[in-house]
């Protein structure tokens, strides 16, 4: 059951954060719903999830609907961002975790609504996973500070896979040494294989899945 799940996934948490001399508070956890339906979505909200993230903009505009009365949730966009969709993601998602450009800045911004913002960064070698170039950041950070409908709070990364949650940790310390020389505050790294040491470096928002959700399966 989702609720056992959900329990065992806080139950890591709490523990990875009492090793860290951290609070559990500091801590968001992201449920990603990405394939599963938007009923797992309201299952989750009952068991007091209120963080939910999705990764493709044509998939959860499907769902929305369906979980429109769910008023304190708030949804996480976390896949690659395309241009032609990024106005369309700035209108169903209250934060945007994926900024890599300038341009999808701007988009976002002319919506008119104000968003939290994160900026991806690409520090895996492997050609799949998208992001910002380190080098690129102080520039693009100074380009969505300019967007007075954003607010930028930090920077998210996806490490290159690996069963060994350790070999994550040097990706995670670099972006958190990226987000101290830089200004930010929140780190969206981890996931359900990884997340204790993602606690252990820092972060601030742990992007769950198949930890709560079981493996992901398509209709």
């Amino acid at each position: 059951m989702l609720k056992d799940r959900l329990r065992q996934v806080e139950a890591r948490i709490e523990n990875a954060v009492v090793s860290a001399g951290r609070r559990r508070e500091d801590i968001t956890l992201v449920a990603i719903t990405k394939v599963f339906p938007a009923a797992a979505i309201r299952e989750a909200y009952e068991a007091g999830v209120r963080h939910f993230g999705e990764n493709y903009v044509q998939e959860f505009e499907a769902k929305a609907p369906e979980i429109a009365d769910l008023a304190e949730a708030t949804f996480h966009f976390v896949g690659h961002l395309q241009s032609n969709k990024a106005r369309r993601a700035a209108e169903l998602f209250q934060v945007i975790q994926t900024i890599d450009s300038g341009k999808i800045a701007i988009r976002i911004n002319d919506i008119g609504s104000v968003r939290e913002v994160m900026l991806e960064v690409k520090l895996s070698p492997e050609q799949a996973k998208s992001g910002a170039e380190p080098e690129g950041l102080p520039a693009l950070v100074e380009a969505v500070r300019a967007c007075p409908n954003l607010r930028l709070t930090g920077l998210m990364t996806m490490p290159p896979w690996s069963e060994e949650p350790e070999e994550s940790r040097p990706y995670f310390q670099r972006l958190r040494g990226l987000a101290e020389g830089l200004g930010l505050k929140c780190l969206s790294m981890g996931m359900s294989h990884d997340l204790e040491v993602a606690v252990e470096e820092g972060s601030t928002h742990l992007r769950i899945g198949t930890a709560l959700f079981g493996p992901r399966r398509r209709a």
